[in-house]
């Protein structure tokens, strides 16, 4: 199969002389494996607990199997083997300074990093590969990005069959993770919550409603959403509230990591059905906050993504904190074509309730072809832009 570049690699091989242990996380079919093995190739030896029987050898002899993976080792979904963590901590303390001799891969984040967390604190470099962003893409793919996803299977392939390989990932994801990760009584409520969540993302999380319409208890469906947390499915983004006041709605809003999947669990199949159906505009601004999302994880930026609405209905679609720099950025996300003065209002107002020393900056990313200002920090620009300067 094709291999296209990621924009990870460079922290992947700044983290090899700086860390003992690399963790790479992200969701099944994200292109962890081939990546490590496209970059390592010739430099380590690969081993996935994927196979029945190497998981049996570390079971059956956890000392040997350590001593015949002593050293430039790549362990594929190791969450499968959570014991192997205490003696990959043993092997890395007998030589502290022999950096990049193992790297991990896992599926699950919750569960992989408990155990780092657990075992391997200050020894390991954590990064995530989440599906194709934006620029990673053949330019022929990035015009069907929103429809058809981001998935590098699918990419590959040209978007060849895309229906079919949906309906087996979310068949597989629920084989292999989900019950691994939590004992799902009914199958049937749980993919009909995630098509209930497609049906709303970016909108508030509402337990309780959807505790109500699917009829299992909040606790089952806060159980439940973790799980997709967990496997990179689904992300929260939490509400601003620094230097605002304290008249927020505490909710956090949901996103899909790909817009390919909420189509296909929506049963949108083309760009001329989004942009006339009822969704257009909420898989639009999943889009931009996804693509964000990913940006900042692939080259593991620390900076943190909210959104703000209050009680009076004042509302911003997406704010990039940058803690290192002091700066907000602010973002108003429309499917439109059209770019319109009044479609900032929300984002002056905001702006100008922030009481700290922030520099702030202010856009409205829509998908017209006109760029530039309506103000000195408010500018609107097409969404293609805000994927190659911004981001």
């Amino acid at each position: 199969m094709e291999y296209i570049n990621r924009i990870i690699e460079k922290k992947l091989y700044d983290y090899l002389n700086i860390f003992p242990v690399i963790a790479i996380t992200g969701p099944r079919q994200s292109g962890k494996s081939t990546l490590i093995q496209q970059c390592l190739e010739d430099k380590y030896r690969y081993i996935t607990f994927d196979d029945p029987m190497t998981v049996d050898f570390f079971y059956s002899d956890p000392k040997g199997f350590m001593q015949q993976h002593a050293d430039r080792i790549i362990f594929d979904e190791v969450q499968k083997v959570p014991e192997i963590f205490s003696y990959i901590k043993i092997e890395v303390d007998k030589d502290r300074q022999n950096y990049g001799k193992y790297i991990l891969t896992g599926s699950s984040q919750f569960s992989l990093l408990k155990k780092i967390s657990e075992s391997l604190a200050g020894r390991i470099g954590l990064l995530s590969l989440l599906p194709f962003q934006y620029r990673e893409l053949p330019d022929l793919q990035k015009k069907d990005q929103i429809i058809y996803g981001s998935y590098p299977e699918l990419v590959v392939r040209k978007y060849k069959n895309t229906s079919e390989w949906f309906g087996s990932y979310i068949n597989t994801y629920i084989e292999k993770d989900v019950r691994t990760l939590y004992n799902i009584g009914n199958l049937r409520d749980f993919q009909q919550l995630i098509r209930l969540l497609a049906a709303r993302c970016s909108q508030e999380l509402n337990m309780s409603s959807l505790s109500r319409e699917i009829g299992v208890s909040v606790k089952t469906i806060q159980n439940w959403v973790s799980v997709l947390e967990a496997s990179y499915i689904i992300f929260l983004l939490p509400p601003y509230h620094k230097n605002l006041g304290k008249r927020i709605i505490k909710r956090p809003k949901l996103y899909f990591f790909d817009t390919g999947l909420v189509c296909y669990l929506t049963g949108i199949e083309s760009e001329d059905i989004l942009n006339k159906g009822p969704l257009g505009g909420s898989i639009f601004e999943n889009y931009i906050t996804a693509e964000t999302k990913k940006s900042l994880l692939h080259r593991d930026r620390k900076d943190q993504l909210f959104f703000f609405r209050n009680n009076a209905g004042l509302e911003v679609d997406l704010i990039i904190e940058n803690s290192n720099e002091r700066s907000l950025t602010y973002l108003e996300i429309k499917n439109n074509s059209t770019p319109k003065y009044k479609m900032t209002e929300n984002l002056k107002l905001i702006m100008g309730l922030e009481t700290g020393s922030s520099t702030r900056k202010g856009y409205l990313v829509y998908k017209g072809s006109e760029e530039g200002k309506f103000s000195e920090n408010i500018e609107y620009i097409n969404y293609r832009t805000y994927f190659d300067r911004i981001i």
